[in-house]
Formats: C-alpha cells, structure tokens, sequence
C-alpha cells in the first residue's frame, strides 16, 4: 500500500518557488547589472520622488539597514543620489540620477509583478488562506523569525568592484 506523502509535494512546490525567484534573479543581473531589491529600491524612489531611507524601506517592505545598504551601492555606482533638505539639514533624501532614471527603463519586469497581480485578483477569502498556509509553513521550518532582506541584497555574480 503506497502511503501519500503530501510533504514531498510541499516541498517540490517550495523548490519551484525558490528556482523562480532564483531564475528572475539572474536575469535581472544579467540584463540590467542589479539585484531585484536594487531595482525595487530605484522603483520606490522613482515613484515617490526625493524620499528619505524609511519611506523607500516602508514601500519595499525591506528593514532600514538593507535599503541604506542598497543605497550606498546604487551611489557608488552613480545610480543615486543624496541630497540634504535645505529646509533641514538633518534630513537626506535618496534621488534617481539621469543614469539611474536609464537604467530603470532597460531593467525587466520583476517576477513579482505578475504574482501580484494574481494575488490581487484572488477573492479575499483565498487571499487570507495563501498568507496563512505561507506563515505556517515558515512557522513549520523555523523561519518565522528570520531577517532574509540581507539575502535578498548580494552582489550580482562577476561584479568588479570597480
């Protein structure tokens, strides 16, 4: 008698998940040069203008200290900018360079993009039950609390740190 291994099943579809964000990934880096956060990030300030790092980390949904991270490698790569407020010194805020606004353009579509727009058009019923099986299964591998926006920040393959 064959026994029915659901977890198998769970676990080829979390490989699935994986090897598509992973294959995104690459495509992104070989066609544009950049992470997906880096491209999220230049969306954020894109679409909200001169805007400060916690403003870009709450529409990102990436922790402060990863964005200031991305920003700081978007700078040095002359995508970005950081301006003070004149009105207060104390606040910078991150601007999309001409090279940037270029970049942004050629930069594919996130893999994202299109889950999205599946998930939106979910009844919200169906909505509730995707999130909570995601929760539980995070809870089930003991990943609840772990910070991944670190990972989701590393250093396209072949960069020169020129």
């Amino acid at each position: 008698m064959h026994e029915n291994l659901y977890w198998q099943d769970v676990l080829v579809s979390l490989r699935r998940i994986i090897r598509a964000t992973d294959l995104q990934s690459k495509r992104m880096s070989k066609e544009c040069g950049l992470t997906i956060p880096q491209v999220m990030v230049l969306r954020a300030i894109d679409t909200l203008g001169d805007v400060t790092v916690k403003r870009i980390s709450d529409n990102v949904s990436l922790s402060q200290a990863t964005v200031t991270t991305i920003l700081n490698r978007l700078e040095d790569r002359l995508l970005v900018e950081r301006v003070r407020i004149q009105a207060d010194k104390r606040i910078v805020n991150a601007r999309l360079t001409n090279k940037g606004k270029k970049v942004l353009i050629a930069a594919p579509p996130l893999l994202h993009e299109k889950f999205i727009k599946r998930f939106e058009a979910l009844q919200d019923w169906e909505k509730s039950q995707v999130l909570s099986s995601l929760q539980r299964v995070a809870t089930m591998m003991d990943a609840e609390s772990l910070d991944a926006s670190p990972l989701l920040d590393i250093k396209p393959p072949n960069q020169n740190k020129s």
